[in-house]
């Protein structure tokens, strides 16, 4: 049913597509971008929902009042206190070690404006919990969400940042102009 609800909503009402060629692991962190437009959150959920998978995604805590704060835990939100220094990458590789199935969204850039130095949060979840990162590029020009490439982190971040950001050069968020990969 709720496969069905997400996938009228996404293709139907709202005229997406999508194009998903990578397997369905059972844990993964998913690096989504571009993110220029809290919309990224809805076409996003609603694309995983079509697609019969769910997600796990951070978000600062400020967004979780009530009666907001129940409904974005319901969807999978985990609420992030950015002001504090503490291990979040720590905190998120024991929630993927104890969990069956662990698909984490986390979007590099960290905001909605353009910052060609991404969080590094995302590939240090991954790299510590051993799992892939799977590339999940939102193209608002096209309507598409497209995931055709992942990742198996080396340790060597440099190298695989630039894979990274190469695969989301293609890509317009629904404002271009708060979107870059930076000078790679």
């Amino acid at each position: 049913m709720r496969k069905a609800i997400c996938s009228f909503i996404y293709h139907k009402i709202l005229g997406w597509k999508h194009k998903v060629s990578i397997p369905d692991y059972d844990k993964y962190v998913i690096c989504a971008a571009p993110h220029t437009s809290n919309w990224d959150l809805i076409i996003g959920k609603l694309f995983y929902g079509a697609i019969g998978r769910r997600t796990l995604f951070m978000m600062k805590k400020e967004w979780f009042f009530e009666p907001l704060g129940t409904f974005f835990r319901f969807i999978g939100g985990i609420p992030v206190d950015r002001s504090q220094k503490h291990s979040l990458v720590d905190q998120m590789v024991e929630q993927a070690k104890s969990r069956s199935i662990f698909h984490l969204a986390i979007t590099p850039e960290g905001t909605r404006s353009a910052n060609s130095e991404w969080k590094k949060g995302f590939y240090y979840i991954a790299l510590n919990a051993q799992i892939p990162i799977v590339l999940a590029g939102i193209d608002y020009a096209n309507k598409c969400i497209t995931i055709e490439k992942e990742v198996f982190p080396s340790g060597n971040i440099e190298e695989d940042l630039h894979t990274i950001k190469l695969y989301f050069k293609g890509f317009q968020g629904k404002h271009p102009e708060k979107f870059t990969i930076g000078d790679i």
